[in-house]
């Protein structure tokens, strides 16, 4: 354990437009090189694209719905005993839960095949929501993983 104090949480200003602070934390994993403004527009253009593509649904409650569904609940952390490195399943935090979500929702938008990040991005929300992409299969082989060594969950302390 450190023998610094620890450092306080940073409090994250809520986003200019929808006023909510997940979709600020978003913007702020999304931007590359500190091009925050970039990184508004391009989310907030994939928000507008959502509304045509999920119809009869606010583009913020279908952006909540998406991250809600990429959530992990259980994810392995290696430990190593007796020279043995085993995978132990263990239950994962909230703000961990919510940053590996954002991250992974990022990740493969980026690998998308369509012309722009706001495509892109909107595609990913739209099948996040629909439970079905590449981030939806990311959850479940972490929880497949953590599943398939539920028998090492003793070493879990």
């Amino acid at each position: 354990m450190s023998r610094r104090k620890s450092t306080a949480k940073r409090e994250i200003l809520p986003d200019p437009v929808y006023n909510d602070v997940v979709v600020a934390k978003f913007v702020n994993k999304m931007m590359w090189q500190g091009k925050k403004s970039l990184a508004y527009k391009a989310l907030y253009t994939a928000l507008d694209d959502l509304r045509a593509k999920v119809s009869g649904e606010e583009p913020l409650t279908v952006f909540k719905k998406a991250i809600e569904n990429c959530k992990p609940n259980l994810e392995v952390r290696s430990r190593r005993v007796g020279g043995a490195t085993y995978q132990v399943p263990v239950d994962v935090r909230p703000s961990r839960r919510l940053a590996l979500a954002m991250k992974w929702l990022i990740d493969y938008s980026r690998e998308r095949g369509e012309k722009s990040m706001s495509s892109r991005l909107s595609a990913e929300l739209a099948d996040a929501y629909a439970n079905r992409g590449n981030a939806i299969k990311k959850k479940e082989d972490v929880h497949r993983m953590a599943e398939a060594n539920k028998a090492f969950s003793h070493y879990n302390w």
